[in-house]
């Protein structure tokens, strides 16, 4: 279904954003949890933060795995498939006695993420005209920008009142209900994609712009996890915040994410090319200056929402490019990138806990990012003057998606 830029957004995407709410939720709560989880279970904070490792890996492995195995289904039939899994993994999570039965089920739960944020992107792209496709991933990946600025915060309440498994069960019945949603709003017949050989889609997959583009995804996120993993003893142990103080923060941070991932939707819709390396420099500078701003409590809550703004401004334009370059290997394509954002974040919490506990400490958690960020952006610079070479593409023009 093709919609006119005066029209309104398709219904069927904000039922896809309640599933990125969910799935948001589960992936994000845990950064406002890691204190209470690590006196629980007696770990460490950066054994702790291996719970978002674990996860992150489990989106990187499941993204390729279930999106070929599930590449001969209804996509619709995929997604409310892949809400179940979530909603198991979650259930599992609360229930887990002890951390290796926790990180096992954060696993289980991470498998479902990577192929729905895949699937769910081909198909939001396929509800409206080709000039709103960005725009179309922003509403989708929206529902991860509130899960940010709601369920974070919540979640984090909630753990701090009742407990850290009390958020799990909260979040197993969002699962349910965005089943409910995504069965009753998007629409079947939208949703079929057209059968292509595994074989195929892999050799599309290894077009060098797609993978300079899942490189660019990987290395330009990781430096948001090097930091916002451990953002609950940055503001605790830096700053001087109360605990208390953690969730209204992160409420913050989640306003910025909502703004940024709007805002590099409209800017990737008008030039991709722009967008992609303009987000990241911003994500760049964000991260640097933060460095200097943790030492004052306004100035760290400026620069948390700012953090937010930056990192999900480059989210669609990422998305976008690796769709515009994998042509009919979408689906693959698509959930290999959510999986790359993932390796990001599982090497960023991994380099923090580096940081953190071998020195140079908490306070150099931003300036680090800041440098890994820089390896994603030198990598689109890269992969911009490389379509330039091969194409003959004048300055500033988007590349072609036939690359």
């Amino acid at each position: 279904m093709n919609t006119s830029p005066s029209r309104p957004m398709p219904l069927a995407l904000y039922a896809l954003a309640a599933g990125a709410f969910g799935i948001g939720t589960t992936e994000f709560v845990i950064m406002g949890l890691l204190i209470q989880v690590a006196a629980d279970l007696k770990v460490g904070i950066a054994t702790a933060g291996l719970l978002i490792s674990g996860y992150a890996l489990g989106v990187f492995v499941g993204a390729p795995v279930l999106t070929v195995a599930t590449s001969r289904l209804p996509r619709k039939k995929v997604l409310i498939g892949l809400m179940a899994i979530f909603t198991i993994g979650n259930l599992a999570c609360a229930l887990a006695p002890n951390y290796t039965l926790l990180l096992l089920a954060r696993v289980i739960t991470s498998l479902a993420h990577g192929t729905f944020f895949g699937v769910g992107s081909v198909v939001a792209t396929s509800l409206v005209a080709a000039d709103r496709r960005a725009s179309a991933i922003s509403v989708m990946f929206t529902g991860l920008t509130i899960a940010t600025l709601l369920g974070v915060p919540a979640g984090a309440w909630l753990g701090l009142h009742f407990g850290w498994r009390s958020t799990f069960w909260a979040v197993a019945a969002i699962g349910v209900l965005a089943m409910i949603v995504i069965a009753a709003l998007v629409p079947a017949g939208d949703t079929q994609g057209k059968s292509i050989a595994v074989r195929d889609e892999l050799r599309a997959i290894a077009n060098p712009s797609v993978l300079l583009g899942l490189a660019m995804t990987v290395l330009g996120f990781a430096g948001v996890f090097t930091v916002f993993t451990y953002i609950q003893p940055i503001l605790t142990d830096v700053t001087g915040f109360a605990q208390s103080a953690v969730s209204p923060i992160l409420l913050i941070f989640g306003i910025g994410l909502i703004a940024g991932n709007l805002l590099g939707g409209k800017l990737a819709d008008r030039n991709l090319t722009r967008a992609l390396l303009g987000t990241l420099i911003a994500l760049i500078v964000v991260l640097g200056v933060m460095t200097f701003a943790l030492h004052g409590k306004v100035s760290t809550v400026l620069f948390v929402g700012l953090l937010g703004v930056a990192a999900f401004a480059t989210v669609p334009p990422l998305q976008l490019w690796v769709l515009h370059k994998a042509n009919d290997a979408q689906n693959l394509a698509s959930s290999l990138n959510i999986g790359a954002f993932n390796l990001g974040n599982a090497l960023g919490a991994w380099l923090g806990g580096v940081v953190v506990a071998r020195g140079p400490g908490l306070g150099s958690l931003t300036w680090v990012a800041a440098v890994v960020t820089f390896g994603g952006l030198a990598i689109a610079w890269f992969a911009l003057q490389r379509e330039a070479n091969v194409q003959s593409l004048p300055a500033g023009a988007c590349p072609s998606s036939g690359s």
